[in-house]
């Protein structure tokens, strides 16, 4: 007598408590659909304004990177004293050193540490340097899948083509103009110093 009390009572309680958890959740559902997404979303705190969102303020004007720029046809980017760009093959030189300054997301200013003169490019895609930074001086970086960046003049393009820093074969700086962001020579991996 007493098994069948325990099956017979066990399933009424199992079903009462299903029923006040269904008549939950049709009462929240209910209250819900007075809300506008906004509210919804704000309820479970998917964008409620004290919610912390992605700050990149690091990356705006204060973002300091001190790298040497390999390019991948096997010269390091340099900026002499005197101001002239060209490629070296020696690690171990000071005029190698480039301080990467973001300015803003996405684009970077590129200064020699040693020259103290900035990266620059001009409306034919010369490769320069210059002591003070202006637009001239802001290049869009851009990190390749084979984990190499690019760096294209944020001021200025050639028939709608963007225009890369670049290193040939002997590591002559290549005109923007004739630069692909495809082509080894605008391909350089910012190595850390150690």
């Amino acid at each position: 007598m007493r098994k069948w009390i325990l099956t017979w009572i066990l399933p009424t309680l199992l079903y009462s408590s299903c029923f006040h958890i269904i008549c939950l959740v049709g009462t929240i559902s209910l209250a819900c659909n007075d809300m506008t997404p906004e509210q919804m979303a704000a309820n479970v705190n998917c964008s409620s304004p004290e919610r912390h969102t992605r700050s990149y303020d690091y990356m705006e004007g204060g973002d300091i990177r001190v790298r040497r720029l390999f390019c991948r046809t096997q010269w390091y980017l340099r900026i002499d004293k005197r101001g002239k760009v060209k490629g070296t093959q020696e690690m171990k030189n000071n005029y190698n050193i480039m301080e990467i300054r973001t300015v803003e997301v996405g684009i970077v200013a590129i200064k020699g540490v040693e020259s103290e003169y900035f990266l620059a490019m001009n409306k034919e895609g010369k490769l320069y340097a210059k002591k003070e930074c202006n637009e001239d001086c802001n290049f869009k970086e851009l990190i390749l899948e084979n984990h190499y960046n690019t760096y294209a003049s944020a001021k200025w393009t050639h028939s709608g083509r963007e225009m890369f820093v670049a290193l040939n074969q002997k590591g002559v700086p290549v005109k923007g103009k004739k630069t692909k962001k495809e082509q080894k020579t605008a391909h350089f991996l910012p190595m850390a110093i150690t």
